[in-house]
């Protein structure tokens, strides 16, 4: 479980979106850039959570087998951290278009912070993933009660963006991403080799 918990905050990666989380807040009183930080972090803590409790639900309806769906999301997830070992953002999280659009909008707490920036498709892809591995409710409750203290971390991230970003600075931010990057990359190759040996059964009798 702790491990799930350690990829999902690698994946939403909040020290990453500090750079466009003060970029955005720019010329915002701190009080507005802590409601924005709570409403931010809250609505990660609330996309997580139906991609938890829907996910299983939302792949059968599609007819869409957990074998191709690890294959899918793990590939997704490995391009997000291809992207995040050179300290960039992949269009899979958001666009250029999407950030300009974001600095001429008022609310920009759900999107494009929550979604895609922190909770995009590659983080709700992985915690879809760990839910198909949480064999009961009380590991599906496990996981939600570790979403939520993920949640409450985006928040404390936010709401210190400024103090964090001077004494980090971008060496430093970039650093961060990088190793969480490698991490992310890890991670999905497993999930690529887990569904791959599922759909091909023979791959694993070969090693």
């Amino acid at each position: 479980m702790l491990k799930d918990l350690v990829g999902v905050f690698a994946i939403l990666n909040p020290l990453g979106a500090i750079p466009l989380f003060l970029t955005l807040t720019a010329g915002r009183s701190r009080k507005e850039m802590r409601r924005i930080a709570a409403k931010t972090a809250s609505a990660v803590a609330a996309i997580l959570m139906v991609a938890v409790w829907s996910g299983q639900r939302l792949l059968e309806i599609f007819g869409i087998g957990v074998p191709a769906f690890r294959i899918a999301g793990g590939l997704l997830v490995l391009l997000i951290a291809i992207a995040m070992f050179h300290a960039k953002s992949t269009p899979a999280r958001h666009t250029r278009e999407e950030d300009a659009e974001a600095e001429s909008k008022e609310d920009i707490a759900v999107v494009p912070l929550a979604i895609p920036l922190l909770a995009g498709p590659g983080a709700i892809s992985l915690v879809i993933v760990d839910a198909q591995k949480a064999h009961g409710l009380g590991a599906e409750l496990g996981l939600s009660v570790g979403i939520l203290v993920v949640g409450i971390v985006v928040w404390l991230v936010l709401r210190l963006a400024e103090p964090i970003g001077v004494r980090l600075g971008t060496a430093g931010l970039n650093i961060a991403t990088r190793v969480m990057g490698l991490i992310l990359a890890a991670m999905a190759v497993q999930f690529m080799a887990v569904g791959l040996t599922a759909l091909l059964p023979g791959l694993g009798r070969a090693s």
